[in-house]
C-alpha cells in the first residue's frame, strides 16, 4: 500500500511539474507583450493611444465634485470618477483669481487659470484634434468625455469676496475657452450647449451677469428654496379652476409647507384678496443664501440666465433625525424640485449629511429617484461605484 501511495504522489508531482513547464512557454510571452505594450520599438507602440482617449473608458455620471480643489489632482480626479460638474472657490487679490476654501489656504500658483481654465483647454484640444483624417473642427466640438462627447461639464465658480471687482476678471480669464467655441452661451434668443458650462454661485453679482441681453456665457446658481410649487395632491386645496399650480403658488420667502398650505386654502376662498399668513413659528427662510444678494422674485430665474437651482439640504430640508425623510420633508423636497424643473433649471442640494454612510446612501437614492439632477458629493469613489445605468 505504501508503494502505491508513493507512486501516486510521484505521478502527481510529475504531472504538476510538466504542467508548470508547459504553461511557462506561453503566459510569460503574453505577459511580456502586455507589459511592453505601447513602449517604443515594441509591438503595439502605435496602438495603445488614439487622439481622443484622454478620458477613454470613463463613463460620465451626474455628480458634482464639491470643493474640487481639495482633490489630490483638482479637475482630473473628478474627471477620472466621471463627475460632470466641478467647483472652484475664487478669491480676488492683486488682480488675479486664486482658488481655495479660505484665504489661509491660498497659494500663488493655485489660480482659476492654472487649476481649471488651462487644463480644460488642453483636454478639449486633445478631444478635438485637427489631423489629416479630421481636417476641420467639429460642430459642435467634442466634450471632455470620450464615451459621451456631447456631455457638457459644469465649472461652478463660487465668488467668495469682492464679487463686482472679480467679475470682469472671470469674464476675461474664460477667453481661451470662449475663443475656441467651448463655452455654453445665450445669444439673446436661445441657449447653445457646448463642452463647458460656467455657473456662478456664492456672492456672484446677478445684476452684472444679466446686464448683457444679447450674449452671455456665464449662468447663475438660482435659489432653489424660493421656487417651491405645491402639488394639488399634497392637500385638499385644489384650485377652483382645476388648473395645475402656477406662479401664484410660488413665494420667494416661504419654505414651510404648512404655511403654503394655509396660503393655498386662503387663495381658494378669495384668490384676489388673500395674503400669505405670517407665523412666528415659520419665519421667512434664508436657507442656502450664504449672504448672497440674490433677487427674491423667483420669476427672474430661467434658462437664459441660470443653470442650477441650489440650496443647502441641511437648512432647507433639514437633517432626517429619524433616519428617514418625513412626509413634510418629502413634500418640501418635491415642491422645490417641481418649481426648479418648471423653470428648466437643474436641481442641486449641497450640505447633504455624509455620516453615517447608510443614511448618506439612503439620501442619495431618494434624491436621484425624486429627480435631483446633480448629486453633490465629497466621496467620489462611492459616487462612481453606484449603479448609474438608468441615467442618461
Amino acid at each position: 500500500m505504501a508503494n502505491t501511495d508513493e507512486l501516486h504522489s510521484g505521478l502527481v508531482q510529475l504531472v504538476t511539474l510538466a504542467l508548470k513547464a508547459f504553461v511557462s512557454f506561453f503566459p510569460s510571452d503574453f505577459e511580456e507583450i502586455i507589459d511592453r505594450w505601447g513602449q517604443p520599438g515594441q509591438p503595439g507602440q502605435y496602438l495603445n493611444h488614439w487622439p481622443t482617449d484622454i478620458t477613454g473608458g470613463v463613463m460620465p455620471i451626474p455628480c458634482h465634485s464639491h470643493n474640487d480643489y481639495w482633490r489630490p489632482v483638482p479637475l482630473f480626479s473628478a474627471l477620472e470618477a466621471g463627475c460632470i460638474s466641478v467647483e472652484a472657490d475664487i478669491w480676488f487679490f492683486d488682480d488675479d483669481l486664486f482658488v481655495g476654501h479660505t484665504t489661509a489656504s491660498l497659494a500663488p500658483n493655485r489660480t482659476l487659470t492654472s487649476l481649471y481654465i488651462d487644463p480644460l483647454v488642453q483636454i478639449l484640444e486633445k478631444q478635438n484634434p485637427i489631423t489629416r483624417f479630421h481636417p476641420t473642427p467639429g460642430n459642435p466640438p467634442n466634450g471632455v468625455f470620450d464615451t459621451k462627447p456631447s456631455q457638457s461639464i459644469v465649472l461652478l465658480i463660487d465668488f467668495k469676496n469682492k464679487a463686482a471687482d472679480a467679475w470682469p476678471y472671470v469674464i476675461s480669464q474664460l477667453s481661451p475657452l470662449r475663443d475656441r467655441g467651448y463655452l455654453t452661451y445665450f445669444d439673446g434668443k436661445n441657449v447653445t450647449e457646448r463642452p463647458v458650462t460656467v455657473v456662478a454661485t456664492g456672492n456672484a453679482p446677478f445684476d452684472l451677469l444679466t446686464a448683457n441681453d444679447t450674449y452671455r456665457d456665464v449662468f447663475y446658481d438660482a435659489p432653489l428654496e424660493r421656487m417651491m410649487i405645491l402639488d394639488d395632491n399634497m392637500d385638499n386645496t385644489t384650485p377652483s379652476d382645476g388648473n395645475p399650480p402656477g406662479d401664484e403658488d410660488l413665494h420667494p420667502d416661504l419654505s414651510d409647507l404648512n404655511t403654503i398650505r394655509s396660503r393655498r386654502r386662503l387663495l381658494k376662498r378669495s384668490p384676489h384678496e388673500a395674503e400669505p399668513p405670517s407665523s412666528p413659528d415659520s419665519p421667512p427662510s434664508t436657507a442656502g443664501n450664504k449672504k448672497k444678494k440674490r433677487p427674491k422674485d423667483p420669476s427672474l430665474y430661467n434658462t437664459t440666465n441660470s443653470y442650477y437651482a441650489s440650496v443647502s439640504f441641511r437648512k432647507s430640508i433639514e437633517f432626517p433625525w429619524q433616519f428617514g425623510l418625513s412626509r413634510n420633508q418629502m413634500d418640501r423636497l418635491r415642491a422645490q424640485i417641481r418649481g426648479a424643473h418648471k423653470r428648466g433649471l437643474k436641481v442641486r442640494y449641497w450640505g447633504i449629511p455624509s455620516w453615517p454612510r447608510g443614511l448618506r446612501n439612503y439620501l442619495w437614492t431618494v434624491l436621484v429617484k425624486e429627480g435631483v439632477d446633480m448629486l453633490n458629493v465629497d466621496d467620489l469613489r462611492s459616487a462612481a461605484s453606484r449603479d448609474w445605468a438608468g441615467w442618461k
